[in-house]
């Protein structure tokens, strides 16, 4: 034990060897700021040019393309954070034809998004959708599907330069993430 004749050394030594009072706890710390998402699809909104290059035959070891052109237009609904894209796009060279409709809608419990892909002609959603959110500016969304009759996780993933480029990409993956195959791009200019 540390021992002085001095006071002021007597003092200080007692102060650190004393008990600490089970009322003087640390200060916690607070925990990290939750990162709100609803505006992470604000860059869509608006019209666009569409370029997509697309491959028919999935998981099959196929290089062979198919490219479109046309547009994509994304609209905010009911003054929420929710979107609904309408998406045309045409293959000249073979006279092939893609219309699609896609609903996004954020959850602000979860902090996620949720990507119904829409049949407007037949009145439906696809389910599940895609969940997921945006980190370090891109975002990733995934669900299970049915492809050919194989189950395979499908992800998207969304990236962009500002409001005047966005780039979309599908990959399919057949061992539950481990490996994925592109094969949808998407490239919008403004």
């Amino acid at each position: 034990m540390f021992r002085s004749n001095r006071p002021a050394a007597r003092l200080l030594a007692a102060a650190l060897l004393a008990p600490i009072p089970a009322t003087a706890q640390p200060a916690r710390v607070p925990p990290p700021a939750v990162r709100d998402g609803a505006h992470d699809f604000d860059f869509l909104i608006g019209d666009w040019k569409a370029h997509v290059q697309r491959l028919p035959e999935r998981l099959a070891g196929s290089t062979a393309w198919v490219e479109y052109d046309g547009r994509s237009n994304h609209h905010k609904m009911f003054g929420t954070n929710a979107n609904l894209e309408d998406f045309e796009v045409d293959d000249a060279k073979d006279h092939l034809h893609i219309k699609a409709q896609t609903l996004r809608i954020y959850n602000p419990t979860s902090q996620q998004w949720s990507i119904y892909g829409v049949d407007m002609d037949a009145g439906t959603l696809d389910l599940p959708p895609q969940i997921g959110a945006f980190e370090g500016g891109v975002g990733r969304f995934y669900a299970y599907g049915d492809w050919k009759g194989r189950s395979v996780l499908i992800r998207y993933e969304w990236s962009h330069a500002g409001q005047t480029e966005a780039h979309m990409e599908q990959a399919f993956s057949a061992d539950a993430g481990k490996t994925w195959e592109v094969n949808w791009i998407c490239e919008l200019t403004r």
